[in-house]
């Protein structure tokens, strides 16, 4: 239907809709800026400490996104928000001024981690592992540490290397990406906005400070032994196994 035979009434929900759309995803990517940090910091100091450092990191970054009030109102919350207002964005968005390319970089790499990578990440690293029942038991806090992350690149190397660095990467530039955009939204008048050419510089720098130091650290724990009792390695590949993507 075009803009000329849409109902008033369309137009007008789709103009009030729109606005608050937009406040939406953009006010709930801060809080997802703020865990992404949080939590690709534990990794990225295994290049300095290993597993044990990056372990050590990982549990004192849970107090931030893993309580009752936090994992709910300060992660699963925003992720929710930011997500389903973009696919709102882009359902209602108007014929004469489409919404952003599914093929952009920002599209892309969202619409992965949103649909692909995270519900992997989420299912075998938090949901999974707090299946009561036997053989996993409900793995604790301080079991659910890099040991874990080792023993599924040493039994699945190539899953896992999949995994975590196609989630990484998206997380990575979508971040980046949208941050610029942000930025020209809210301080591109008063600050200057930051032009196309600098987007390449600043997608290079995103990967050299963040992506590469993540990555590296997870390789330095991959050639690392394993240090797990048998009885957790059993309740651990259980954790994996119920994954279908463990099960190929």
């Amino acid at each position: 239907m075009s803009k000329e035979t849409e109902p008033a009434s369309g137009r007008g929900f789709r103009h009030r809709a729109l606005p608050i759309l937009t406040k939406a995803l953009h006010g709930s990517a801060p809080f997802i800026s703020t865990f992404l940090l949080i939590h690709l910091t534990a990794p990225m100091l295994a290049n300095l400490g290993g597993s044990s450092l990056a372990s050590s990191v990982l549990l004192l970054g849970r107090e931030y996104y893993q309580t009752d009030f936090g994992e709910k109102y300060l992660l699963l919350g925003p992720l929710a928000v930011h997500s389903l207002s973009g696919i709102a964005k882009r359902l209602l968005s108007p014929p004469k001024v489409p919404p952003r390319p599914w093929t952009s970089l920002l599209s892309l790499t969202g619409y992965a981690n949103m649909l692909f990578f995270l519900p992997i990440h989420f299912m075998t690293h938090r949901v999974h592992p707090k299946t009561p029942a036997p053989p996993i038991l409900a793995l604790g806090p301080s079991e659910l540490d890099f040991e874990f992350v080792k023993y599924g690149l040493a039994k699945f190397p190539w899953r896992s290397w999949f995994l975590y660095g196609g989630l990484v990467v998206c997380a990575v530039l979508h971040f980046v990406d949208g941050d610029r955009l942000l930025f020209n939204t809210y301080f591109g008048e008063s600050m200057g906005r930051i032009k196309a050419a600098s987007r390449k510089r600043l997608l290079a720098i995103g990967t050299a400070l963040v992506t590469l130091p993540v990555l590296a650290g997870t390789y330095v724990m991959s050639k690392e032994p394993l240090m797990i009792l048998s009885t957790t390695a059993e309740r651990i590949q259980a954790c994996f196994s119920k994954s279908p993507i463990y099960k190929l």
